[in-house]
């Protein structure tokens, strides 16, 4: 099983991935891009976010996604239309041939658990920016042909949705798109 944790900064996805793999330490984590890229490839990006950042965590997040066989369990800090929502945020073109390169990668994914913006979110950094983001995001997701749950709600109440997915997943039949918590 392959899930992408996704929304905008500040939702809680880190948080969201810490319990779920204290609980299912079967499945191998794969930290957000930026957090790879600057802790263990001493990459440093600008301040104030930028086309080219968010281009360089994209490739790198496509390239991990294409790393791990089918079979195997990985959670996924963030998927490819996070940062196409982020890049659409900032006004950005995204060529057709990247978009080919994203949809490929996106086939590679079961399930996208979307932690949408919401008042008790924590992060006050960029604030438009995060908004934008979560509007971007949530209009992909929609047109995505990846499952998506719509984890809300307390951590613990988003790992239980996550748990119910799993679950259904084993079972055939599912058919529904987006699912929300």
């Amino acid at each position: 099983m392959r899930i992408a944790v996704s929304g905008t900064h500040g939702v809680g996805k880190s948080t969201l991935i810490t319990e779920f793999l204290r609980l299912h330490p079967e499945f191998a984590h794969e930290p957000e891009p930026y957090q790879t890229l600057v802790e263990d490839y001493g990459e440093e990006f600008a301040a104030e976010p930028c086309v080219e950042d968010f281009l360089r965590q994209l490739e790198f997040n496509l390239e991990r996604l294409g790393q791990h066989a089918a079979e195997e369990n990985v959670i996924y800090e963030r998927c490819p239309l996070d940062f196409v929502a982020y890049l659409r945020a900032l006004n950005a073109n995204i060529s057709e041939t990247l978009f080919e390169r994203i949809s490929d990668a996106m086939q590679q994914l079961e399930m996208i658990v979307y932690l949408p913006l919401n008042d008790a979110s924590s992060d006050d950094e960029f604030p438009k920016l995060r908004s934008a983001v979560d509007r971007n995001l949530s209009e992909l997701l929609d047109a995505t042909n990846v499952v998506v749950v719509e984890a809300t709600g307390s951590t613990t109440q988003q790992v239980r949705t996550i748990e119910i997915q799993l679950i259904s997943k084993t079972q055939p039949g599912e058919t529904s798109q987006r699912i929300t918590s």
